[in-house]
C-alpha cells in the first residue's frame, strides 16, 4: 500500500547534495601548504648572462633518515605496546591495531566487518551514546575515530595532553566494550546501501571495482561485493559477536606517540587496561589468493561517458618479494609518469589518452595487482588497448635506457622520505611491520635495493613478471562509439553485468486455504476502506505531506505534493531546504529535475519508483482484479501480496476494524521498511491514514503527517508529464 515516496527522496537529496568524488591518485604529489601566502609578482628581470645548463647543476646528497627511539612493551593482559616521545606540541594520539579485516566477513554477511568498524565509534559505550561522545571530544578538540579494511581494524584517537586521561578512558571503554547501539547499526546499513546504490555513478570506479573483482575471482572474499541482501542479514548480534572474536588484548598492538614520558605512559597503560582480560583463540591466517582463468577483455557498457575508462593488467606480488624493487623501478619506466613510455607514446604521441598510469601493488600477506590505469577518446579505446600491449611487449624484450634507469631510480628514492615526515607515519610503520610479520629494517633493506637495481635486473623482472597472456581488460564506456571493436584485439570479448541485485524477497508459502483466508482478509480491508467500488473508482488524486526525519536520518523537514493518475502514472515534487526535486515515471520510464538539471530515472531509482506504483495506496487493496498478482495469508491477520516481477509486500491488518496497520516490504537501498498507519480520516469516500511513522532496519526513520487528499480532481497526463525547463 504504496505511501509517499520517500525512497525517492532519499535518491534525489542524494543526487543533488552529494559531490563528484575524485579519483583516486596514481602517484602522490608535493603537496603544497595551505597556510602559504601568494606569491608576489616578480618585477622584469634584468638581463643576465647564460648560466649552467640544467644538467650540469649539482646538489648534495641526502642526508640519511634516522629513526626516533620507540620502547615496546607487552602489558600483563597481554597487549603489545609502543611508544614514542615527541615533544614538540602538547598533544598525545594513539592508535590500536587489530588483527582481524573484511576476509573474515561470513560469505552470507559480507559488509560485517565494515559495519562493525563503523558502529564501534558511533554506537558509543554503556555510559554515552555517539552523539554524547561527538559533543565531548570535540568540547576539547580530542576525536577518536575506528574502522576495519581488508587485513586489520584500527581504533584511534587524539588529544591535548590536558586531556589525554579523559580521552584515553572513552578510547578503551569503545575499543574493549563498545554498545553498538541499534540505531546506529541502521544509520551505517542505510550509508553502506547508498553506496551501493551509487557504486555505478563513476566510471573510473567501476573499471577499478571490477577490474579487481575479475583478477582475484568473485567467489572468494578477495573478490567478494556487498549487497543489499547481505546487509539486511546483519544484526546487532553479529556485530557482538564479531567484536568479541577479535577485540581481546593478545590481538592488539597499541602505539602511542605525543607528548609524555616513556614510563610514565606504560604505567599509565598498565592501569588504564588492567580491567580488560578477555582471552581469544588465536585468530587464523588470512585466506590464500586463487589465480582464476579471468584473462580477457571485459565491457561494462555506460552510455552517460564520453570517454573509455579501463584498468589493464593481471596479479602482482607481495612487499616481500625479493625482486619488488625492480619491479617497482620496472614499473615507473613504464607508467610513472610524463616522462614514463605509456605517457609519451599513448598520450604525447597517440594524442588518444587523457591520463594513463602503471603501478605494481603489492601487499603485505598477499599478492596485489599490477595494473595499468587511465582513461581514452572513445573512438581510441582499441588503438589504446593495442599500443599498451605493445608497449608491454617492448619492456620485456628490449634494455631500457641508461637516462630512463637513472630518472625511474631517483623518482623512487627521492620520495623516500616521505615515510618518515610525520612521527604517525613513523611509529605507525613500524606497528605495521610487527603486525605483519616483516624486519623493523625493512623499509631500508627497499632502499639498498632500489639503489642497486641495474637495467639488467629491470629487463629479467619484465620478462618473469609481466604476462601478456594473462592480461585482463575491463574497459568502461559506450562502444558505439569506438572505431575499432575490441574483438580486434584478438581476445575473448565479455559483458559484464552492472545490475544491482535487488534484496531477494520471498514470498509465504500459498496453499488453497491460505490463497483463500487471503481472498477473505483483501475483502475486509476492500471493505473498512469504503469498499472495492470506492476504490476502483479513484482515477486521480493529490497528496500533500510533511515529513519530519529522525535525526540520525538527517533531522530535515520536507513538503512533499504527490500526484498519481490511473492507472500507473506518478509525478513528485518535493521542497527541500537547498531547493526543489521533482520526479515523473509512468510504471516505465521516468526523469527527475533538480537544482543541478533533469536526469532520466535508471537503475536504482527507476526501480525504486516502480516498486512504490505496486504498492500505491488505493491500488494495491485491488490486487485480486490483477492476473499478475497473487494475493495469500500469512497468518488471521496479515495480507501477502506479490506479483509476477517478484515484489512483495504484507499488509498487516488491525483485527478490530480491518484497516491497514502496518505494511512491511524490502526495496532496494532502503532495506527493510515498515509504514505504520494511524488517524485515519474520509477522502473521496475512502479512509486515508493522516499519520505515518516510517521504519527502516527496526529503528525509526521519519513522521509523516499528511496535510490534504484530493481525490479524483481531474489530473491530466500531458501536466504530470511535463518536464520544468
Amino acid at each position: 500500500m504504496r505511501f509517499p515516496v520517500y525512497l525517492l527522496i532519499v535518491a534525489a537529496l542524494a543526487l543533488a547534495q552529494t559531490p563528484p568524488r575524485p579519483s583516486p591518485a596514481r602517484r602522490a604529489a608535493s603537496p603544497t601548504p595551505v597556510d602559504a601566502p601568494p606569491p608576489k609578482r616578480p618585477r622584469a628581470p634584468a638581463p643576465a648572462a647564460a648560466g649552467p645548463h640544467w644538467r650540469d647543476l649539482q646538489f648534495p646528497a641526502l642526508r640519511p633518515v634516522t629513526l626516533p627511539k620507540v620502547e615496546t612493551a607487552t602489558l600483563p593482559n597481554g597487549m603489545r605496546i609502543y611508544l614514542l616521545e615527541d615533544r614538540e606540541l602538547p598533544l598525545v594520539n594513539g592508535v590500536a591495531l587489530i588483527r582481524t579485516g573484511n576476509l573474515f566477513d561470513p560469505p552470507d554477511k559480507i559488509g560485517l566487518a565494515t559495519l562493525t568498524g563503523m558502529v564501534l565509534r558511533t554506537g558509543g559505550t554503556r555510559d554515552s551514546d555517539g552523539d554524547a561522545l561527538d559533543e565531548q571530544l570535540e568540547g576539547v578538540a580530542a576525536s577518536i575515530e575506528s574502522g576495519i579494511g581488508e587485513t586489520s581494524g584500527t581504533v584511534s584517537f587524539s588529544a591535548l595532553r590536558a586531556d589525554a586521561e579523559m580521552v584515553m578512558r572513552t578510547f578503551r571503554d569503545l575499543l574493549a566494550a563498545p554498545e553498538f547501539r541499534e540505531d546506529k547499526l541502521t544509520l551505517a546499513k542505510t550509508q553502506l546501501r547508498g553506496a551501493i546504490a551509487r557504486r555505478n555513478d563513476e566510471p573510473e570506479g567501476i573499471a577499478a571495482r571490477e577490474f579487481a573483482s575479475l583478477v582475484y575471482g568473485r567467489d572468494n572474499p578477495y573478490g567478494w561485493r556487498m549487497e543489499y541482501e547481505h546487509l539486511e542479514r546483519i544484526t546487532r548480534a553479529d556485530l557482538v559477536a564479531f567484536h568479541q572474536r577479535y577485540f581481546f588484548p593478545e590481538n592488539v598492538r597499541l602505539a602511542v606517540y605525543g607528548d609524555f614520558s616513556a614510563p610514565e605512559m606504560k604505567a599509565a597503560l598498565e592501569k588504564l587496561f588492567a580491567g580488560w582480560t578477555a582471552k581469544g583463540a588465536p585468530v587464523p591466517a588470512f585466506p590464500p589468493v586463487r589465480t582464476p582463468a579471468a584473462a580477457g577483455v571485459h565491457l561494462a557498457v555506460k552510455h552517460d561517458v564520453t570517454q573509455t575508462f579501463f584498468e589493464i593488467g593481471h596479479l602482482g606480488g607481495q612487499l616481500d618479494d625479493p625482486d619488488f624493487a625492480a619491479l617497482q623501478v620496472m614499473v615507473d619506466i613504464l607508467g610513472g609518469g610524463f616522462s614514463s613510455r605509456l605517457f609519451r607514446r599513448i598520450r604525447t604521441a597517440l594524442g588518444a589518452a587523457y591520463a594513463v598510469s602503471a603501478a605494481w601493488d603489492a601487499d603485505y600477506r598477499h599478492p596485489g595487482l599490477f595494473r595499468i590505469s587511465g582513461s581514452t577518446k572513445s573512438a581510441s579505446t582499441t588503438d589504446t588497448f593495442r599500443a599498451i600491449e605493445e608497449e608491454i611487449e617492448k619492456i620485456r624484450q628490449s634494455p631500457v635506457t641508461d637516462e630512463e634507469l637513472r630518472t625511474a631510480k631517483e623518482s623512487v628514492l627521492n620520495s623516500f622520505v616521505f615515510n618518515f615526515d610525520t612521527r604517525r607515519k613513523t611509529i605507525g610503520r613500524m606497528l605495521t611491520y610487527d603486525y605483519f610479520g616483516y624486519p623493523a629494517d625493512f623499509i631500508f633493506q627497499y632502499q639498498k635495493a632500489v639503489a642497486a637495481v641495474s637495467k639488467a635486473d629491470v629487463q629479467r623482472v619484465a620478462q618473469e613478471r609481466l604476462k601478456p597472456a594473462q592480461l585482463v581488460f575491463v574497459a568502461v564506456g559506450r562502444p558505439a562509439d569506438f572505431v575499432r571493436p575490441l574483438e580486434a584485439l584478438n581476445r575473448p570479448v565479455k559483458t559484464i553485468d552492472l545490475t544491482i541485485p535487488e534484496p531477494k524477497q520471498t514470498a509465504a508459502a500459498a496453499d488453497d486455504a491460505s490463497l483463500a483466508l487471503g481472498r477473505k482478509l483483501l475483502a475486509r480491508l476492500q471493505q473498512a476502506l469504503g469498499g472495492a467500488e470506492a476504490l476502483a473508482a479513484v482515477k486521480d488524486w493529490t497528496e500533500t505531506a510533511e515529513f519530519r526525519f529522525a535525526p540520525e536520518a538527517g533531522g530535515l523537514q520536507v513538503t512533499q505534493v504527490d500526484r498519481w493518475l490511473a492507472p500507473s502514472h506518478f509525478r513528485q515534487e518535493l521542497v527541500f531546504p537547498f531547493g526543489k526535486v521533482q520526479s515523473y515515471c509512468d510504471g516505465e520510464v521516468g526523469w527527475l529535475h533538480t537544482p543541478q538539471g533533469s536526469a532520466p530515472l535508471l537503475g536504482e531509482q527507476l526501480k525504486q519508483a516502480q516498486d512504490e506504483i505496486f504498492r500505491a495506496y488505493f491500488w494495491l487493496p485491488l490486487s485480486d482484479r490483477r492476473e499478475d498478482r497473487q494475493v495469500n495469508a500469512v497468518d488471521e491477520s496479515t495480507l501477502e501480496i506479490s506479483d509476477r516481477a517478484g515484489r512483495v509486500a504484507r499488509l498487516k491488518l488491525d483485527p478490530k476494524t480491518g484497516l491497514p496497520a502496518s505494511l512491511a516490504y524490502v526495496s532496494g537501498s532502503a532495506g527493510s521498511v515498515e509504514e505504520r498507519y494511524a488517524a485515519f480520516e474520509p477522502a473521496g469516500g475512502i479512509l486515508y491514514p493522516r499519520q505515518i511513522t516510517i521504519v527502516r532496519g527496526g529503528g525509526r526513520f521519519a513522521d509523516v503527517t499528511v496535510k490534504a487528499v484530493t481525490v479524483n480532481s481531474g489530473i491530466q497526463l500531458e501536466e504530470l508529464k511535463r518536464r520544468p525547463i
